[in-house]
């Protein structure tokens, strides 16, 4: 480890604490309807949406109705997509001539990208057309943002508002996020990335003759648009197979800061939103600081465990000086890809500037803790949120019965209605997890998959699970994953991780919006203190610990502790 290592890890932290409140006040203006400084040009097309869906955006909802219009919302996206993935050979802007995406690779595709999860079973540069490309993933990306976005602040609602029958208007808030947040950020982005040198155009893949007289393809296509939402939405799927470690995905040191500062802002800022909302900045403050622990430790293991190198190569006379440098990019090193997979993992996007199955055990064990806890360290735009604040619950009912006292979170009494939904959220992803890779590491289709045999191949078929039911999308390469068990099952934990916790969410969101506020009395326990912050990151803790040890033991935990036999003897 190095102190510049450190000092760019240091540099990105604070950037994310200076966006956090502005931004945060910004969010807060949008989703509760007032004007802003777009408000002049955007107000016009945001009322216009309204009268042409027939949209009365005042209008409240019960969270049976916010949820139901959800998934609706989701249905007719999944069959739009999956339709042009399937005919995408007969459609236009197909200058390759990619061929029609088989049918459980095209459900698979579908599945992934509504969800937000982007896991990808292909390379897109050899398989999707710009017309896929952008009239579906990206779009995809967009609206699956959006819903986060919209979900978690339903939630706070809920905590905000007092004997209410409503949590505000789904398809008002779909229109908000995409049209006042998403759509100019990205536009923005999109001229940057262009400036660092990423692609965007229509054009045909070029053949080149490298130095030693081969012939090279190069591809193409509308690459910066896409790699804007797929980082600022927490998407994570690439435009190119290498994602973000292709040069033409991420280019420079700068494109690479600015991309991992897209992938935390939004999910920063949105507990800056819940503060303002209940009334009291520190409660957002709070949230974060317990989402900072969990990050924070998880960067120092990371980078401590790749920036130490292979001993079994060290051992053969290989200079481990730059760290584990196998599966890396020597543009960004030991410290930013190790930074890169704890963020990636952190805030559930899945993008990736290296190889995660080329980390050390205990380097890649950091990314798959990451997503088994849950989308709350940051998390995916909006779920990172709502998954916290779940925990948040869980944790303030854990306060009440050692005091026993009946818990109360920000003015709101947490009783067995809120529990047993919030229960049921946080367990269903643990329940697809596990059940998913204990099928999967003892029947033929599934030990098909690993390329590696041992712990490892146990690891690969575990992380798959978890980043699908996770919505996170990332992968330890070795697994090959194009194959109609692995689709059809990775597409079951991907629906369950993303609609499994949305709903009793929204149960609990309309649950406690229809409550009074409690007054604050002198043994309301405070939350916006270190206790509080403690508490919480236990609860966490323990929930996963518990869940996901065993697990663990058998694949990264295992590892590690060969590779220490293997340098040792």
């Amino acid at each position: 480890m190095t102190l510049n290592g450190w000092a760019q890890i240091a540099l990105f932290c604070g950037l994310v604490l200076l966006l956090t409140r502005p931004l945060g006040g910004y969010l807060d203006n949008v989703m509760a309807g007032r004007r802003t400084l777009l408000s002049p040009v955007l107000l016009p097309v945001e009322r216009g949406f309204y009268r042409l869906a027939g949209i009365d955006p005042a209008e409240e909802q019960s969270w049976w109705v916010y949820a139901r219009a959800m998934v609706v919302f989701h249905i007719v996206g999944f069959a739009f997509l999956y339709l042009l993935l399937r005919l995408q050979d007969l459609l236009p802007l197909n200058p390759q001539g990619m061929s029609a995406v088989p049918p459980d690779l095209a459900g698979n595709t579908a599945v992934s990208f509504l969800t937000n999860t982007n896991w990808q079973n292909y390379g897109g540069e050899s398989t999707m057309s710009y017309l896929s490309q952008m009239a579906g993933l990206s779009v995809q990306n967009f609206l699956s943002a959006a819903t986060g976005i919209a979900l978690a602040v339903a939630l706070v609602r809920g905590f905000a508002r007092a004997e209410s029958k409503g949590i505000g208007n789904f398809w008002a808030d779909m229109v908000r996020a995409t049209l006042y947040v998403l759509l100019p950020f990205c536009l923005l982005l999109t001229v940057f990335y262009v400036w660092q040198g990423v692609p965007q155009n229509l054009s045909s893949y070029v053949e080149a003759t490298t130095l030693e007289g081969a012939k090279q393809t190069i591809a193409q296509g509308p690459v910066a648009s896409q790699l804007a939402i797929k980082m600022l939405g927490t998407n994570g799927g690439g435009f190119f197979n290498a994602n973000s470690a292709h040069p033409y995905e991420n280019p420079t040191a700068l494109s690479n800061l600015v991309q991992m500062l897209s992938i935390f802002v939004i999910g920063a800022a949105l507990t800056n939103l819940f503060g303002r909302a209940v009334g009291d900045e520190r409660q957002g403050w709070a949230i974060l600081a317990a989402m900072s622990v969990l990050f924070l430790a998880g960067v120092v293991v990371c980078y401590w465990a790749e920036a130490g190198g292979n001993p079994l190569l060290g051992a053969l006379g290989v200079d481990n000086a730059a760290g584990n440098m196998e599966g890396k990019e020597v543009r960004f090193g030991a410290p930013l890809s190790a930074l890169f997979a704890v963020i990636t993992t952190a805030a559930s996007c899945g993008a990736v500037n290296a190889m995660l199955d080329s980390f050390m055990p205990l380097g890649g064990l950091i990314p798959l803790v990451n997503i088994l806890l849950g989308e709350i360290i940051i998390g995916g735009v909006g779920a990172g949120l709502y998954g916290m604040l779940l925990f948040a619950v869980l944790a303030i009912f854990l306060a009440g019965l050692m005091v026993g006292r009946t818990p109360e979170y920000v003015g709101k009494k947490i009783e067995a209605r809120e529990v047993k939904f919030t229960m049921l959220a946080i367990l269903c992803c643990p329940l697809a997890i596990l059940g998913f890779t204990a099928l999967a590491s003892v029947i033929p289709v599934g030990l098909a998959g690993p390329a590696n045999a041992g712990p490892h191949g146990f690891s690969e078929i575990l992380y798959a699970y978890a980043s699908a039911a996770g919505n996170n999308g990332s992968a330890f390469g070795g697994l090959t994953g194009n194959t109609v068990f692995y689709n059809g099952t990775l597409a079951v934990a991907m629906m369950v991780g993303r609609f499994a916790i949305i709903i009793p969410m929204l149960a609990v969101a309309g649950s406690l919006a229809s409550k009074r506020k409690a007054a604050i009395s002198a043994g309301t326990f405070p939350t916006h203190g270190g206790l509080f912050v403690g508490l919480l990151v236990g609860a966490v803790l323990i929930v996963g610990g518990l869940t996901f040890l065993p697990a663990l033991a058998l694949g990264p935990i295992a590892e590690h502790f060969a590779l220490l036999a293997g340098s040792l003897f």
